[in-house]
């Protein structure tokens, strides 16, 4: 089993930055890769920004050049640095962890942090 638990949301201005947190703790070695995702009422959840073991990253379009996802392996901590914060940015983000052991794929999920970014 692996625990994600986050931190760093709050309330922020347009313009403005704010970094997340995820720490993971339990079966850490079984982890492949770890994500940030986002939800806004009515909408799907959708990946914002994505690290592997092999520490290649990955984006969605809308947080390319303002979003950097990164890890710190002897915190077992990813972060997620978010810079010139829009409304649109709105939402809960979740952290997220893939792993896989002897018995398959298993995916696990933080309990949410909001993020508000006013106009």
């Amino acid at each position: 089993q692996v625990q994600l638990v986050e931190s760093g949301g709050g309330l922020v201005q347009a313009g403005g930055s704010l970094r997340l947190s995820c720490v993971a703790s339990g079966a850490i070695d079984t982890i492949n890769s770890m994500s940030w995702h986002r939800q806004r009422p009515g909408t799907l959840r959708e990946l914002v920004a994505l690290i592997t073991s092999a520490d290649n990253t990955r984006y969605v379009d809308s947080v390319k050049g303002r979003f950097t996802i990164s890890r710190d392996n002897a915190k077992n901590t990813i972060y997620l640095q978010m810079n010139s914060l829009k409304p649109e940015d709105t939402a809960v983000y979740y952290c997220n962890a893939l792993s896989s052991d002897n018995v398959g794929d298993s995916d696990y999920w933080g309990q949410g942090t909001q993020v508000t970014v006013s106009s």
